[in-house]
């Protein structure tokens, strides 16, 4: 049986992503057509997204109506947690698979039916290589970091942090007992991506949650702006 050749893989993959480019843009669309803010929440495994996204709940499910897509290769705990939390939720498994696409993603909307000017937040399969580079149609990928990881993980996984606009450095009421170095970690993320917003947060203090919840306020503002534009 013939093996395929680097060309052929290449091109395959090339086939994959314009077929999930072409079902991101349509997703986009649909969003911005309802004045929907939608946020790709990434990490490693174990980096807080999800306890970050339990406590974001809480504090603003009487202001905004948040709706998610919960993305894990088995298993619907992270799904239960987030509606315990008190937010509309669709647990997407994704079995073998190691990220979210853009079909799933239509899939979990379809079965949200969030309301013009809703917050969707996509939390990804625990991963720093392949969510980067499936476009799912969000407005903002937002990549967490947790202190309990290296100070060097922007550098080794630099697609990642090069493709989001925020890093939420995570658990950081953990800093004063471990030999973590903060001011490095964000220096190594400015590396790679200049531009790229960073906040120092922690879901079981509170500290940062405040300017977290301050910029998804402001991107949601935006959102409703260039929907009007449109």
């Amino acid at each position: 049986m013939a093996h395929a050749q680097p060309a052929d893989i290449h091109e395959l993959e090339e086939r994959v992503l314009a077929k999930n480019d072409a079902l991101a843009a349509r997703n986009r669309a649909w969003l911005a057509g309802r004045e929907i803010l939608a946020i790709n929440l990434v990490s490693s495994p174990g980096a807080g997204k999800t306890t970050l996204l339990e406590r974001t709940v809480a504090d603003l499910k009487n202001e905004i109506g948040l709706y998610v897509v919960e993305g894990d290769q088995a298993t619907a705990n992270d799904g239960k947690r987030i509606r315990a939390a008190g937010a509309a939720a669709v647990q997407v498994n994704t079995g073998m698979g190691c990220h979210l696409e853009a079909d799933m993603v239509a899939q979990g909307l379809a079965a949200l039916k969030p309301p013009v000017g809703a917050m969707v937040v996509i939390e990804n399969v625990g991963n720093l290589v392949c969510p980067a580079l499936f476009d799912l149609g969000e407005r903002a990928k937002v990549v967490v970091l947790s202190v309990a990881e290296g100070e060097d993980k922007p550098l080794k996984y630099p697609h990642m942090f090069r493709a989001a606009r925020v890093m939420l450095l995570s658990k950081s009421d953990l800093l004063p007992h471990l030999d973590f170095d903060a001011a490095k970690a964000i220096a190594n993320a400015r590396k790679v991506n200049p531009d790229i917003m960073v906040l120092q947060v922690s879901a079981r203090s509170g500290e940062g949650m405040a300017e977290w919840y301050g910029w998804l306020r402001a991107e949601a503002a935006a959102a409703r702006a260039d929907a009007a534009i449109i």
